[in-house]
């Protein structure tokens, strides 16, 4: 999964022959994920058709600080691109190409045109990839420029060497659209706070057999579970999911999806890679209890009643608490009554870091919903209600709060 993937990033394209190539940076961004806002500076428009990249983008592209009326839709006022508003909308910028002209523009806080009074008024990350001929790439006042932008936070993605329209070859050309796509993945994946750091979760029920046939199981969805791997992968952490059966996926070359049926199974795998991990969240609803003897065959109706002998299972959060060394480990509490006196109790019983207590009690909780309501409870016991949210965003919130306290 791309860590551009829901990020909104301004393209904006200055007048060089490189313009023809944004098309295809425009597709590379879609396919990540991303949302793309073209803006091009009047001397663009020589080179590529807004009409190409607004059919690509799915988004108008704008040219221009206002629009002139339109006599078809009877407008007699010019309308307003708002600037400020624009720059505001975006998570990055890039701009590429970034001719040595809109360079030193840039450089020195000119403002002629829409493009540049976004770039001045931008607040996220700005890239820049210039694109030009090989003496004006190294001439002095380029180098400068260069210099003075990446002063500002700017961050270049230097020209490669090729052919150039001048008929010459050499540095200067701008980087082709894949490798501006990986450049910015890389550099963003450098600066995500989970990077390098290993996260085993885990998601889902527990289903324990009574025969081949019939199960104790619970309503689980593993949606919590999941969006917490989707969640810690976009923060730039390698993930081990182990998961009990449910209808869910995550394939993602930073996971490893690990599948089980039984508590058994789920204690097993999570020991197995628990000495590897720097944090371990575990957010499956495991069965507490299992048959003491399982039916090999189909057990029949033959009397009103049957009874069921139980015996616990294996307590797997418990079992990661006592046995860490270097980890931080996390639980979820379900709780139907003394929520917060229970949550705490199983802190300090099973020794963990912090836990994430739900109650069947708020509308909008549970199993099988789309949303959550929690309490964040960390083990020097600061209590932390949070409103109602969706199950991403509890995800976020919870990673948010361990980077917090132990990666920031």
């Amino acid at each position: 999964m791309s860590v551009l993937r829901g990020k909104k990033i301004i393209l904006g394209i200055s007048g060089g022959i490189a313009a023809y190539k944004t098309a295809s940076l425009v597709r590379l961004f879609i396919k990540a994920g991303a949302e793309v806002q073209v803006i091009m500076t009047p001397a663009s428009l020589d080179f590529v058709t807004p009409l190409t990249l607004a059919t690509l983008s799915k988004r108008p592209v704008y040219s221009t600080i206002y629009n002139q009326p339109d006599p078809v839709i009877q407008e007699d006022h010019p309308t307003w691109n708002k600037h400020v508003d624009l720059a505001l909308w975006a998570d990055y910028m890039l701009i590429a190409p970034a001719t040595a002209n809109t360079l030193a523009k840039m450089a020195q806080g000119n403002c002629d045109n829409l493009l540049l009074a976004v770039y001045l008024s931008a607040k996220c990350p700005v890239y820049f990839a210039p694109a030009m001929d090989l003496d004006m790439y190294k001439h002095p006042t380029t180098v400068s420029n260069f210099a003075t932008l990446t002063s500002f936070g700017n961050i270049l993605i230097p020209a490669e060497s090729g052919e150039l329209a001048s008929g010459l070859s050499g540095e200067g050309r701008m980087a082709e659209p894949e490798n501006i796509l990986a450049f910015m993945e890389a550099d963003l994946q450098n600066q995500l706070a989970l990077k390098g750091k290993t996260i085993l979760i885990t998601a889902g029920p527990t289903y324990e057999a009574i025969d081949p046939v019939r199960f104790i199981g619970n309503h689980s969805s593993g949606k919590m579970g999941f969006d917490i791997a989707r969640a810690a992968v976009a923060k730039g952490a390698k993930v081990i999911l182990i998961t009990g059966p449910t209808h869910l996926d995550f394939q993602d070359q930073a996971c490893t999806l690990i599948h089980v049926v039984t508590a058994a199974e789920m204690y097993a795998a999570c020991h197995s890679h628990f000495e590897s991990v720097d944090v371990a969240i575990c957010a499956a609803a495991v069965a507490d209890y299992r048959p003491a003897e399982i039916a090999t065959q189909k057990i029949k109706k033959s009397t009103e009643e049957i009874g069921l002998t139980l015996e616990k299972t294996q307590d797997i959060l418990a079992s990661l608490g006592h046995a860490k060394t270097k980890q931080i480990v996390v639980g979820f509490a379900l709780e139907t009554e003394n929520e917060i006196e229970n949550a705490i109790a199983k802190i300090q019983k099973k020794n963990l870091d912090l836990i994430v207590l739900n109650s069947l009690q708020d509308e909008g909780a549970g199993f099988g919903k789309p949303t959550n309501k929690v309490t964040f409870i960390n083990r020097d016991l600061q209590v932390t209600p949070m409103p109602l949210k969706s199950k991403e965003a509890v995800a976020d919130d919870l990673l948010n709060i361990l980077i917090a306290k132990y990666y920031a």
